[in-house]
């Protein structure tokens, strides 16, 4: 009866044995997996990582060339003369957009120089104001000065409208003290720059 007891617990031990033999059989190869599964995600880390300093890369060169673009355009267009119009010159009065006899002149003078060497030029007119009333209507008024330059050009004296652009800047660029009835004057401009 030992013998027997003694046999069961041999087969006992025997079965636990090979399952144990099997499990740790089972965990080598998992663990092997799981190697694998690290080293290809250590691989895709680094390939992700070299995408990403491609990525950088690039952007940094497309910087490089927006910054030399605009580069070249600054230099490429180069101021020849510029002629301002403002009140205290007998230009735009208080409120209006209506161009007085001397800033005609003014601008008479201009095309004829203009004409005298024209190169390509393109004009860019700037409209301003003082600083009394809204920014919105400051604007408005700004913009209907300089598109009051921009018709007499046209109209007067032929000069293409492409080769004209205009913007307004309406108080926010003053050249002098709002504070002053001569400052405020002197901010109620236009401003023509001719570029070649």
């Amino acid at each position: 009866m030992v013998r027997t007891q003694v046999g069961e617990v041999n087969g006992k031990v025997e079965t636990l044995s090979k399952s144990m033999e099997e499990t740790q059989e089972r965990t080598r190869a998992n663990e092997a997996r799981i190697g694998e599964v690290d080293q290809k995600a250590q691989s895709a880390g680094q390939r992700a990582d070299q995408a990403g300093k491609r990525a950088d890369d690039a952007r940094a060169a497309a910087d490089a060339v927006n910054t030399r673009a605009d580069a070249i355009e600054r230099a490429s267009k180069r101021l020849v003369y510029e002629v301002t119009l403002s009140e205290d010159k007998g230009g735009f009065k208080f409120g209006k957009a209506t161009m007085p006899d001397e800033a005609k002149a003014d601008i008479d003078q201009l095309v004829q120089q203009l004409k005298a060497n024209p190169n390509g030029a393109f004009i860019e007119i700037e409209g301003h104001t003082d600083s009394a009333g809204t920014k919105e209507m400051n604007y408005k008024l700004g913009l209907e000065r300089a598109e009051a330059v921009k018709r007499y050009l046209y109209e007067q004296h032929q000069v293409p409208l492409h080769k004209i652009s205009v913007i307004s800047y309406g108080e926010e660029k003053p050249i002098a003290p709002n504070k002053t009835k001569a400052g405020r004057a002197q901010n109620r401009r236009v401003v023509i720059k001719v570029l070649t």
